[in-house]
């Protein structure tokens, strides 16, 4: 009897597809096939009656068997574009910079030397010499920590003269009377932050004590750290034979920001030294754009120099630390600009790309009987970005339990370097069961 009425099924579809043709050619066609299926609908009652012995039983099959699942399909959205490649601001002069913190955006090799600009011959860098004297006064007389005063400094009549031997060379000094003392850390103070050459001399040949056996100690120091591109002939910088390369500025920076002291005292805008009142920065860049140090130098239109470290948040969680030096700049304002172009560079090139919009529509369900429900994004949805880089799409989907608006049915993800966000898939509509009456005349349909 099975067969039978599987037979009577396949009759029924043969008969359905035959009409629908006709009524694509003769206009009344349609009035024609509503009498046909009445006919059909009365034939088909009349000979399940007869298969299945009484009315009630063909009833309670037809109106319990199983129905077929929807059918699915959907289709996962292209990769969206991820944007023009930045375009790095270099500066016109020599520079280069070193970016931690975003290697796996930025590539492996940021935090080494990243970018540069110019050649990286050795240049004059002026009074960015005091970090080095800085440091190697340090790695003599250690101090505990950013805080520890260190002994205390007299300072002598020699000492005294310096202030007209750098005021008769055009450098930077600060008074220092005969017989005047003050702390290691405030003497070191006085020549990273106003940057007076008189109080370089003076700490160095306190520490050494004479500026040939300070001049060999730095020397010997250079050699330690590996600076081959840097040579230092006096504390202050004021000779332009005190040279060195952008490359080995950066490595200069890293050595400076190590040290608690040095970083302490070049990340300060201004402090006060007793006996002699405020003193002030000549780095005006503290605090701006996220810079935190270095040291500026300056012999003149052609050769201000900066070197600096800047943290910034770009986005991606861990702030970047960027080092970075410019060398030979015209003026201190062009310095100053250049590498806040540089840095705006950098934070623009992290930006948000739009990759998808609440509802938007990826597939859907369709039944025999008419019940549709979509596929859809369950929110709107961007990903951060640095540069150009590729963005790659991934959809999932899964059977539904329900087939009711919400439900969640996959998920969709994008990724673009190690950034990757991921959003539910949900159904937006319910797909209704069909009437009794669907179910009565299309038993070919019913499992």
């Amino acid at each position: 009897m099975t067969d039978e009425f599987a037979d009577l099924a396949e009759l029924m579809r043969e008969e359905r597809e035959l009409t629908d043709g006709l009524a694509d050619v003769d206009p009344d066609a349609r009035l024609r096939r509503r009498r046909r299926r009445r006919i059909g609908l009365l034939i088909t009652a009349i000979v399940l009656v007869a298969l299945l012995g009484t009315t009630g039983g063909y009833v309670v099959w037809a109106l319990h068997a199983p129905l077929p699942a929807p059918t699915a399909t959907s289709r996962q959205p292209g990769p969206p574009a991820s944007g023009p490649a930045v375009q790095l601001a270099l500066p016109t002069a020599a520079s280069a910079i070193s970016v931690s913190g975003g290697e796996a955006y930025l590539g492996p090799g940021a935090s080494g030397i990243w970018a540069t600009s110019g050649t990286n011959d050795p240049v004059p860098m002026a009074s960015i010499s005091k970090l080095i004297t800085a440091l190697v006064i340090l790695d003599a007389k250690p101090l505990a920590d950013a805080n520890d005063p260190g002994p205390t400094i007299t300072f002598s009549k020699a000492d005294h003269d310096l202030y007209d031997k750098y005021y008769v060379m055009g450098a930077t000094i600060v008074s220092m009377p005969t017989g005047s003392s003050m702390t290691q850390r405030d003497a070191l103070a006085m020549m990273l932050l106003p940057s007076a050459s008189n109080y370089a001399e003076a700490v160095s040949t306190w520490a050494f004590g004479s500026q040939g056996a300070f001049v060999a100690a730095a020397r010997r120091w250079i050699a330690a750290n590996g600076l081959a591109g840097t040579t230092l002939v006096e504390p202050t910088g004021i000779s332009p034979r005190n040279t060195s390369t952008p490359t080995d500025l950066i490595a200069l920076a890293r050595l400076a920001a190590a040290n608690p002291t040095v970083a302490a005292l070049a990340a300060t805008p201004s402090m006060v030294v007793p006996s002699v009142g405020t003193i002030t920065n000549t780095n005006d860049l503290l605090g701006v754009d996220g810079i935190t140090g270095l040291k500026t130098g300056n012999l003149g239109d052609g050769a201000y120099n900066l070197l600096y470290t800047a943290s910034m948040d770009v986005g991606i969680g861990d702030r970047l630390a960027v080092t970075g030096v410019l060398l030979g700049g015209m003026s201190r304002p062009s310095v100053d600009n250049q590498v806040r172009a540089q840095l705006d560079s950098i934070r623009e090139g992290f930006h948000d790309v739009p990759v998808a919009s609440h509802g938007q529509q990826v597939g859907g369900y369709a039944t025999p009987w008419g019940s549709t429900a979509k596929i859809v994004i369950a929110q709107e949805a961007s990903i951060l970005t640095w540069s150009d880089t590729p963005i790659t799409v991934t959809m999932q989907t899964t059977t539904p339990k329900t087939y009711l608006d919400d439900e969640i049915v996959g998920s969709i993800t994008w990724t673009a370097g190690p950034k990757t966000t991921t959003i539910p898939l949900v159904i937006e509509g319910d797909i209704e069961p069909p009437d009794d009456w669907w179910r009565l005349t299309h038993p070919d349909e019913l499992g």
